[in-house]
């Protein structure tokens, strides 16, 4: 009887020493959101060394609401378990009530992980443990049409800094070289000689700057004219692309106009800014989204920053060699 007794408890904590530890949790940053903003969702899955878990699929999952970018995987360990967190930008262009159902999580065990099946749930293999589900609301911004519309902050200077006044001082030069060929032009022409014909083009990021800063004197969104800033400060970017890259940048879409881009290795360091500029303007344009201020300023600084960034290695030789006179 002692014998059958200590066998039945062999058995039961040699069963629980195999039994695999494995728990997934879901998250947001945040349980009220205004339209258009950024939702932050992230998965973890803490799970034993044995264990190896499939990336999960939430496309499906996920109706009426949009996902802007999927991060990398972050794994970490500690006290002899993994954890690895999936993290998801999302975003929502109408107010509602959300929420998000349980994922899914699909692993296998031990020898089991030799397999490469792939998402197949039929695979007597694959095992899953499910994240508990999220709740949010997505709301739209409060207007009062009865009152005035005031700046959230008093209108703030930028400084002037070396590249703009080396801007400066190359415009001054072409137009110093513009007028010596005007005044030898009238010369050779007051004495007979053939005149020839040359057209002097500025550079599209001297063009892309000028507009950028005749655009920001006319104060449109300061004026309640949100909708007309967007749409000009983006037509000023996509025309700098069209001239400088050769894109066909004013008749595509946001997502056309970046894979384009990509496919460009000068655009690689102006990619990310690119995308969150372009997205910003597009929820102005076509969400009803009503962005703050301090938006509308970052609109121009990263307009500014993309041609900056851009410019050519040659032409920035001259603005250098302009800024050191």
């Amino acid at each position: 009887m002692v014998k059958k007794i200590f066998l039945i408890l062999f058995l039961l904590f040699t069963s629980l020493g195999l039994a695999q530890n494995i728990s997934a949790s879901a998250s947001v940053d945040s349980t009220n959101y205004l339209v258009g903003d950024y939702i932050h969702y992230n998965l973890s899955v803490n799970y034993d060394k044995s264990i190896k878990i499939i990336p999960p699929v939430i496309q499906d999952s996920l109706q009426g609401v949009d996902i802007i970018k999927a991060g990398k995987p972050v794994y970490t360990e500690k006290n002899g378990m993994k954890t690895t967190t999936f993290n998801f930008t999302l975003s929502k262009y109408d107010s509602a009530d959300v929420t998000i159902p349980p994922i899914n999580i699909y692993y296998r065990v031990g020898k089991d992980t030799l397999s490469n099946s792939g998402l197949d749930t039929s695979d007597a293999t694959l095992k899953s443990v499910q994240a508990n589900p999220v709740q949010f609301a997505v709301r739209l911004v409060k207007v009062d049409l009865q009152k005035d519309i005031k700046d959230v902050k008093d209108p703030q200077k930028i400084p002037l800094d070396w590249k703009i006044i080396a801007l400066w001082i190359l415009i001054g030069v072409i137009v110093l070289a513009v007028l010596f060929y005007l005044y030898r032009r009238y010369k050779k022409k007051k004495e007979g000689m053939p005149v020839v014909k040359k057209v002097i083009k500025l550079p599209p990021h001297v063009i892309a700057l000028n507009s950028l800063r005749a655009l920001e004197e006319k104060k449109l969104w300061q004026n309640g004219k949100i909708k007309e800033y967007h749409s000009e400060i983006t037509e000023i970017i996509r025309r700098y692309f069209s001239e400088r890259f050769g894109l066909r940048a004013l008749e595509l879409t946001t997502s056309e106009t970046m894979q384009l881009l990509r496919s460009r290795k000068e655009t690689e360091i102006i990619r990310d800014i690119t995308e969150n500029f372009l997205n910003n303007a597009d929820m102005v344009k076509f969400a009803k989204f009503s962005p703050m201020s301090s938006v509308n300023e970052e609109m121009m600084k990263q307009a500014n920053e993309i041609v900056e960034k851009t410019i050519p290695k040659a032409e920035q030789r001259v603005e250098q060699g302009a800024e050191n006179v």
